[in-house]
């Protein structure tokens, strides 16, 4: 028999994961069906799940010997499996050298097949393949195809009242059904975006312990130092090509949620098969658990993470370089590491660190960033005129408000041809106290410096607008309600049409709603948020406002870096996704 890879998406087959060349086909001999296991490089046997060629096998110093069990027989015996060194993916790791753990080749079928999440298709198994796979009677009778049960599930989710049940029941199916879930998710994303993401990952997060039901990820805690590649080597896909990883510090606008930040990168992950493309098995979450300083948790007899203060200083310095080395070389060089809801003071210090050396990007300061340039951008058809031409104010000056005025700076620079420095003064922030100015310098973190300008000290929003009358006001704080009606109302007093962006995370920690900017400004705002608000009616007029959400670019740039086969991420990478 032979046994060839097929896309993902393909409901027609059960196997379906891996894309091989035509001419890499492995052969197997046999008279009857078998189940075909392997060891992996660890001498532990790998798990027989479904008709798969999942992880390819690039062994370099000769053929691969698996054993083979005769279902009927019962007798074993051995085949060989003709490897190569070639990338059959054609996605070079760093090297040709680098060993990858041998290929789980199984041809298992029956009970197991159906508790395996990524080729079991419930009642859409074929009456063929259901003799074939050893699951006929484990089934009822009827044959769904997969557009039914794709209209069965919608029917059933919008059932639930309560987002975070509907959170609960999409976590359940991918669980149990992949190839559905993700169907569900690509021809309903407008729909399940704001269930499987913000702003009900956000709950998700705060409630992960008492909801908790199955792991999705590897955990790895300081006390796991100087064992993190055999923690990596215990995942049991081996080429990985994106990673998400936080330490839950900063989850969303919510604080510190310690190892339960789990939920925006298995979130996140979700929408870069959704929406980018990439096979599922080539995606991995990680939370490092260095413990969490929210005392709430830390009482929580739920809690599933350290009970411990956070580690910080070298401790923490040490945890991550040796992750970050040990992804490196499990993994190669081209892994994509997306550096998730990690504390103002450890996310600009692991990006400038570590962007030299791996292919690293931080979603909250550089992908924030490409998605309110690209929504500025766009909004400029509507208010004319060029990005020099405007002024620019952020309420919140961390990682979201420094990442996308840095980006704004950077096009302003290579539009006008002007010094970065000359682009930064039509950009002006504003954090808990107040206006960053000259005269706070050597207050500052270092990260906030290069926005320091003259100017006499400023300690209030609706006084900064005043004085320096921005026609596009960017809200990053975390804080909800900070727009109030001064503060909009004074925008629309000098604006025809006031940019307002209230990009804060969740629902509840936007600046301001839809209704209120559409309200305040007479109508005139053209407004975005990070999360969804419905649509607006005021003075008999509806409007619909946009969601200035990373969500549209990152599964976009990931891809990009993926398939470009790129070994570091640069600006103009970033300024690209924006047009």
């Amino acid at each position: 028999m032979s046994i060839k890879g097929t896309t993902f998406m393909n409901n027609n087959s059960v196997s379906g994961v891996s894309r091989m060349r035509q001419s890499q086909s492995l052969r197997v001999s046999g008279r009857y069906p078998m189940v075909v296991s392997m060891m992996n490089r660890n001498g532990r046997p790998e798990t027989s799940v479904g008709v798969s060629v999942d992880n390819v096998v690039k062994e370099v110093n000769g053929p691969i010997m698996v054993e083979v069990v005769d279902r009927k027989l019962k007798q074993q015996s051995s085949v060989v499996v003709e490897g190569s060194s070639d990338d059959v993916y054609i996605e070079d790791m760093s090297t040709k050298d680098e060993y990858v753990t041998p290929l789980s080749v199984s041809v298992a079928s029956g009970y197991s097949l159906l508790r395996n999440p990524r080729h079991n298709k419930g009642l859409a198994f074929t009456e063929n393949e259901r003799d074939a796979h050893y699951i006929r009677g484990l089934l009822p009778p009827g044959v769904v195809k997969q557009d039914l049960q794709v209209k069965k599930t919608m029917n059933d989710l919008r059932q639930y009242e309560v987002p975070l049940h509907k959170y609960q029941a999409m976590m359940a199916l991918q669980e149990r059904n992949e190839r559905l879930f993700y169907k569900l998710l690509v021809e309903n994303v407008e729909e399940l975006l704001p269930i499987v993401y913000t702003p009900t990952v956000g709950e998700a997060c705060q409630k992960y312990g008492s909801i908790f039901k199955r792991p999705q990820g590897l955990f790895i805690t300081i006390e796991d130092k100087g064992r993190i590649l055999e923690i990596l080597n215990n995942w049991p896909e081996k080429d990985i090509q994106v990673i998400i990883v936080t330490d839950g510090e900063r989850i969303l606008g919510l604080g510190d949620l310690g190892c339960q930040g789990m939920g925006i990168p298995v979130g996140k992950l979700s929408l870069y098969t959704a929406l980018g493309g990439i096979r599922p098995s080539a995606c991995l979450p990680i939370t490092i658990d260095v413990g969490t300083n929210n005392e709430k948790l830390l009482n929580d007899e739920f809690y599933i993470g350290l009970r411990q203060k956070r580690a910080t200083g070298q401790e923490y310095a040490e945890l991550m370089n040796e992750f970050m080395s040990a992804v490196k070389q499990n993994y190669g060089e081209k892994v994509l590491i997306q550096f998730e809801d990690f504390a103002n003071h450890n996310a600009f210090d692991l990006l400038a660190k570590y962007s030299p050396t791996h292919l690293v990007f931080n979603d909250d300061i550089q992908g924030t960033a490409s998605v309110v340039l690209a929504g500025l951008i766009s909004a400029l058809k509507l208010v004319g005129g060029s990005l020099a031409d405007h002024r620019f104010l952020f309420l919140g000056a961390g990682e979201a408000g420094t990442g996308i005025a840095e980006l704004i700076a950077l096009e302003i620079s290579k539009q006008t041809r002007a010094p970065l420095e000359e682009a930064r003064k039509k950009i002006w922030l504003v954090d808990s106290k107040g206006l960053i100015v000259k005269s706070r310098l050597n207050s500052l973190q270092h990260f906030k410096k290069p926005w320091a300008q003259e100017h006499q000290p400023v300690t209030d929003l609706l006084d900064a607008v005043k004085a320096i009358r921005p026609t596009v006001l960017i809200g990053s704080s975390g804080v909800g309600q900070t727009f109030t009606k001064e503060v909009v109302e004074t925008m629309s007093s000098f604006n025809k049409k006031p940019i307002i962006l209230a990009l804060s995370n969740p629902t509840s920690k936007s600046e301001c709603t839809a209704e209120q900017a559409y309200t305040w400004s007479e109508g005139r705002a053209i407004f975005a948020s990070g999360s969804p608000f419905g649509p607006v009616e005021y003075n008999g007029k509806v409007y619909v406002s946009g969601q200035s959400n990373n969500a549209y670019t990152f599964p976009g740039l990931g891809l990009g870096l993926i398939i470009s086969g790129a070994i570091r991420v640069h600006d103009d990478m970033l300024l690209a996704a924006c047009i």
